[in-house]
């Protein structure tokens, strides 16, 4: 076990810029937080698809819901490990296959007090394997990712609490299919909604209880690589 006052993650398929743990250390120094995220860009090979490239479908950006970060990814952050919402805690052997234990992580973090925090420019970079530079890849990438949201919104749902959840996930991924018919010849848009749709579609998986489907330990090409979020 690491005694250090920080610990710091990014992937091994991941180049770090010059300056990113001084960015995060200075971004954790100012903040006080438990964590602190950076951002990830994708580097796409010359043989990716052009809407892809265009729409920068694989970069790591945290998400704000109220003006706050509510969960985070390992493939670039810093953590406070003296942290009392980091004390003892551990990532789940059991999402070893689905991924997501970074998102679960993070979240109880969160809500056990600590803080997210950003750090805009602790940089690193990462080249888009081929394997994962196609829409079924995204596509199910996203319905995981959504399946995982949907199981932390089912642990605190009960009764007609899950049933109003699973509506308004059913509504916006409706909303987001209804969406790319208006853009279809706009591929980058189009893909934009469809792939935020199933997402959504993955939330109510998760809340009704569909276990999560595997996505690493499988044979090439499914498998892809990074296991992040």
């Amino acid at each position: 076990a690491s005694t250090a006052d920080f610990v710091a993650f990014l992937d091994d398929d991941e180049t770090a810029s010059s300056r990113w743990l001084v960015e995060l250390v200075a971004t954790a120094d100012l903040s006080g937080a438990a964590a602190v995220l950076g951002p990830v860009r994708a580097r796409y090979r010359p043989d990716a698809p052009n809407w892809m490239r265009r729409g920068d479908f694989h970069s790591t950006l945290p998400v704000w819901v109220g003006g706050e970060i509510r969960t985070g990814y390992t493939c670039n952050v810093l953590l406070r490990m003296g942290a009392d919402s980091l004390r003892g805690r551990r990532f789940s052997l059991a999402r070893g296959q689905t991924g997501g234990e970074d998102t679960e992580f993070f979240d109880h973090m969160v809500k056990a007090g600590g803080r997210i925090a950003f750090s805009p420019q602790a940089w690193v970079d990462e080249v888009v394997p081929r394997a994962r530079a196609a829409f079924d890849w995204l596509r199910r990438r996203r319905f995981r990712v959504g399946q995982t949201h949907g199981h932390l919104l089912g642990r605190d749902a009960h009764g007609l609490a899950l049933v109003r959840q699973v509506g308004l996930a059913s509504a916006k991924a409706v909303f987001c299919f209804a969406s790319a018919i208006p853009v279809a010849i706009s591929p980058v848009r189009r893909n934009r909604s469809v792939l935020r749709g199933i997402m959504h579609v993955g939330v109510v998986s998760g809340l009704v209880g569909v276990r999560e489907i595997r996505q690493y330990g499988l044979p090439s090409p499914q498998e892809g690589g990074k296991r992040a979020a």
